[in-house]
């Protein structure tokens, strides 16, 4: 992430008083106190307002007056995580479920209404929470607290609406994972890195068990966890305060909380020893992903990683993109990713090599690569320019109501507070060239290493 890093000037006034004493008038002069160190996450803050419903609804409400706009987002503490070997899909299929309205706005009347306000609305699914979100005219606000508190609780479940949803389901995941050489990557590099943990299987699940599911136990992972305590509300935009706290008040505070079932997922086990998966597409050239297991949410590790990644791998100038596409012309293309979830994180170069690249001497260079940042520090010049990078990066992510309203429902669902999203950058600007070739050495790990790749159907063997 990036950003114009813009700083407030702070005006220091200091002040000169006069005490009377015994004799004649005196003067002393006070020192103004010494002045606050700017941070970098005084860049980013803004007013945020939180409180709880009675039901355990969680509302973050931050008003923004430069546009007429309103950003709406609702948030539920359920991805594929929650769901068990057998049962998979139903986190994402319930993304698309909620789309399908209510006996108030069914999904006609509501994609009508949408339309008609100038909203753009969207929703998506990872292995933690599931996220819906509508940005629109300001003065539409009250619709969107209509709407979300009404399929809230009720949503139309029927064997229709769920055959509609099924077939949607099979084409996206032809679209986005058999069709597409990224998609079998990042599945068969999810099931290779992970062996226990439940992210081990896709988001989208597997077809075979939304198939088999009864109807009862649709509606019962819906009565379970789209209820107001696994909720946040997040409203940015051009709204009064007061007036949405009213509002939400009216439309979800009849809405009962239910209790929630524990969340035990099973730990991933160590891994012991590197791995291997390929798979044969109807492709011309190698696509690859090199990978390590990395850092749940909120460690203090991921803001090193995250920028050894960005050296590694993020424009034309970092490390492995002028060794693998310009130098040695190997590959189109290079990048290098730390992920963070709830559960567990990972660290991932992902290579499509040139047909006929001698991909053998590409891993080679990758480990050599890899082995400099473990021997020496990265360079001044390095380490300036990937924070300046992340800085700037966080600070443009952060310039729309939709942007902010996502971070703030972000940190909220994941930490619980959604201030965390305000201690990000001074954690980062805190990272030393030190802290960068530790995280090489404790992580980029040979004996961890998970290597998938999809080779061309004609090709003989694994990899070289």
């Amino acid at each position: 992430m990036g950003n114009n890093v813009f700083r407030r000037a702070g005006l220091i006034i200091a002040c000169a008083i006069s005490i009377t004493l015994m004799g004649p008038i005196a003067s002393a002069k006070v020192s103004a106190p010494p002045a606050k160190k700017a941070r970098p996450s005084d860049a980013i803050r803004f007013p945020v307002t939180k409180y709880k419903l009675p039901n355990g609804l969680t509302v973050l409400i931050s008003e923004d007056h430069h546009s007429p706009l309103v950003s709406y987002q609702q948030w539920f503490r359920v991805g594929s995580s929650h769901e068990k070997v057998g049962h998979t899909g139903l986190a994402h299929f319930f993304e698309h479920m909620m789309f399908e309205g209510t006996k108030k706005y069914p999904s006609k009347r509501f994609n009508r209404l949408m339309e008609i306000n100038g909203a753009d609305f969207d929703a998506f699914t990872t292995q933690d929470y599931t996220g819906f979100y509508e940005t629109l005219p300001s003065d539409q606000v009250k619709f969107a607290i209509k709407f979300e508190s009404d399929r809230m609780h009720n949503l139309i479940i029927n064997p229709k609406v769920i055959k509609k949803v099924r077939e949607v389901v099979e084409e996206e995941r032809r679209m986005r994972y058999e069709n597409s050489v990224m998609g079998t990557l990042w599945v068969m590099f999810n099931s290779t890195l992970y062996k226990t943990s439940p992210y081990h299987w896709p988001v989208i699940g597997y077809m075979k068990d939304l198939n088999a599911m009864k109807l009862s136990e649709f509606k019962n992972w819906y009565k379970t966890y789209y209820i107001p305590n696994n909720a946040v509300v997040v409203v940015v935009g051009d709204v009064n305060t007061a007036h949405v706290k009213k509002l939400i008040a009216k439309y979800y505070g009849p809405i009962p909380a239910r209790p929630l079932p524990p969340f035990h997922p099973t730990p991933e086990a160590p891994q012991e020893a590197p791995r291997t998966a390929t798979v044969k597409r109807n492709v011309h050239a190698v696509s690859m992903m090199i990978g390590w297991p990395g850092v749940k949410a909120g460690d203090h590790d991921q803001y090193a990683l995250d920028m050894l990644a960005d050296i590694m791998a993020d424009g034309p100038s970092s490390r492995l993109y002028r060794a693998l596409v310009y130098d040695t012309h190997l590959a189109t293309w290079v990048s290098m990713e730390s992920d963070e979830n709830l559960l567990a994180g990972d660290i991932a170069i992902t290579v499509a090599w040139n047909p006929g690249a001698n991909i053998r001497r590409g891993i080679a260079i990758i480990k050599r690569q890899i082995a400099m940042l473990k021997t020496r520090l990265v360079t001044k010049d390095e380490m300036k320019k990937v924070r300046n990078a992340e800085l700037l990066g966080y600070i443009r992510g952060l310039q729309t109501d939709s942007s902010r309203a996502q971070a703030l429902a972000y940190n909220e669902i994941i930490f619980h507070n959604y201030q965390h999203l305000f201690t990000d950058l001074d954690q980062m600007s805190a990272v030393t060239r030190k802290d960068i070739q530790n995280a090489a050495i404790k992580y980029l790990v040979p004996s961890k290493m998970n290597t998938v790749e999809v080779v061309p159907e004609h090709r003989k063997g694994a990899r070289p």
